[in-house]
C-alpha cells in the first residue's frame, strides 16, 4: 500500500546508492526483535510447499542472486515470504567490480542495467553471514570466479568456492552466464563447460561423502544462446547429471528498449524486457530435458499471469529481482498467494 511513495523516494536516488540503502535497511529487520514485526507487517502467507531437487520448499517463489551478493540481510528478505532466498554471486577473493556508475534504470519499460562485474567482499565473508543468519528456509549460494583470474582456470575458483560454501547452503549455484565478467560466457560452450560440470560433480561427491550430506547443484544460464547451443547445453547438464538450471540470467539484447533513455549502457538487462524472451528458453529447455532436469524461472516476472506463463512453460520453481525493485514486496504476496 506505502510502496509506491516508498519507491518514489527511492527513485530519486542513484540506482547502486538505494540498492546499498536498501540492504542496509534491510540487514536491520535480521534484528530478532524487528524481525517478527516486519513479517507481521507484510502478513505474506505460506504459499503451496514443492520439492524439487530433493528438497522441501515452502513455497516456489524465491529471491534471485544478485540482490543480496555477500548475505548481509538474508532474515530481512526472510520476513517478505520467499520460499527460498539466494545469495551472491560470490567469488573466492574480495572484488570491487566495474566502474562506477554502473546501474541504469530503463523506468519507462520497467527494467535495469547492470554491470556490477561479481562486486563482492568474498566467500569467507559472505559464509560468515550465512552462519549469523536465523533464517530456516531454503539458501541458495551462487558462486562465480574472480576477473583477475584467467578463463583457463576459472574452474579453480568455482571449486575453491564450493569447498566453502557446501557445508552452509541447501543448493549452489553455478554462475557461468553474466555478461559482466570478461569472456565468462565461454564456459557455457562445449568442452569448457563440460570439464568445469565434471569438475564440479567430481568435487560434490567427495564433499557429499565427507559432510554426510548431498547439496544439490544449479548452472544459471544466459537468454542469449542460440536454439543449436541451448540444446547442446542441455545435453551438457544431462550428461553430467546436473540438479537444476536456472533460467535466466540479465541479456545483452536491447531488441526491446530500443531508444528508450540509458538503452544504450553496456551491461545486462533485467526486468519486463526479458520477460519473454527468458520464458522461450524456459519452454524450449523443459522440452529439451524432458522433465529429467529442474528448471528455475527467472527474468521479467512482475505479476501473477507471466510467473504462471513460465510455471506452465516448465519451470517448477521462480525467482524476481527487478520486479521487486518496480512492485514492491506486494508482489512477492500476490506470487505466494497464487502460484502452485
Amino acid at each position: 500500500m506505502f510502496y509506491p511513495l516508498i519507491r518514489k523516494a527511492i527513485f530519486a536516488l542513484q540506482p547502486e546508492t538505494a540498492h546499498n540503502l536498501a540492504i542496509s535497511a534491510l540487514h536491520f529487520a535480521n534484528n530478532p526483535l524487528i524481525n517478527p514485526v516486519l513479517k507481521t507487517l507484510l502478513a505474506c502467507p505460506n504459499g503451496t510447499a514443492k520439492k524439487v531437487m530433493g528438497l522441501n520448499f515452502k513455497n516456489p517463489i524465491g529471491l534471485a542472486a544478485g540482490v543480496d551478493k555477500d548475505g548481509e540481510a538474508i532474515d530481512g528478505f526472510a520476513a517478505m515470504g520467499f520460499g527460498f532466498i539466494e545469495v551472491g554471486t560470490v567469488t573466492p577473493l574480495a572484488q570491487d567490480g566495474n566502474a562506477k556508475p554502473r546501474q541504469f534504470r530503463l523506468v519507462e519499460a520497467e527494467g535495469i542495467i547492470n554491470r556490477n562485474g561479481f562486486n563482492n567482499k568474498g566467500i569467507d565473508n559472505l559464509i560468515e553471514n550465512v552462519k549469523n543468519a536465523k533464517y530456516d528456509g531454503i539458501l541458495g549460494i551462487n558462486i562465480g570466479k574472480n576477473k583477475i583470474t584467467p578463463i583457463e582456470k576459472g574452474k579453480d575458483d568455482y571449486i575453491f568456492c564450493l569447498n566453502k560454501a557446501y557445508n552452509y547452503a541447501d543448493y549452489i549455484t553455478v554462475n557461468i552466464s553474466s555478461p559482466n565478467t570478461p569472456d565468462l560466457r565461454q564456459l557455457q560452450y562445449g568442452e569448457a563447460l563440460d570439464d568445469l560440470l565434471q569438475s564440479i560433480k567430481a568435487r560434490q561427491a567427495i564433499l557429499a561423502e565427507q559432510y554426510n550430506k548431498y547439496v544439490p547443484i544449479a548452472v544459471k544460464i544466459a537468454p542469449d544462446l542460440s536454439e543449436e547451443e541451448l540444446v547442446q547445453l542441455a545435453d551438457t547438464l544431462r550428461r553430467n547429471k546436473m540438479d537444476g538450471v536456472i533460467a535466466t540470467n540479465t541479456t545483452i539484447s536491447r531488441e526491446n528498449v530500443a531508444g528508450l533513455a540509458n538503452a544504450h549502457e553496456i551491461g545486462g538487462l533485467s526486468g519486463k524486457p526479458l520477460q519473454h524472451k527468458s520464458t522461450e528458453i524456459i519452454r524450449c529447455l523443459h522440452q529439451e530435458l524432458k522433465g529429467e532436469i529442474p528448471i528455475i524461472g527467472s527474468g521479467g516476472i512482475d505479476g501473477v499471469q507471466n510467473a504462471q506463463e513460465k510455471m506452465d512453460a516448465g519451470a517448477q520453481l521462480l525467482q524476481v529481482y527487478s520486479g521487486l525493485i518496480y512492485h514492491g514486496p506486494a508482489l512477492v504476496k500476490n506470487l505466494v498467494a497464487a502460484i502452485k
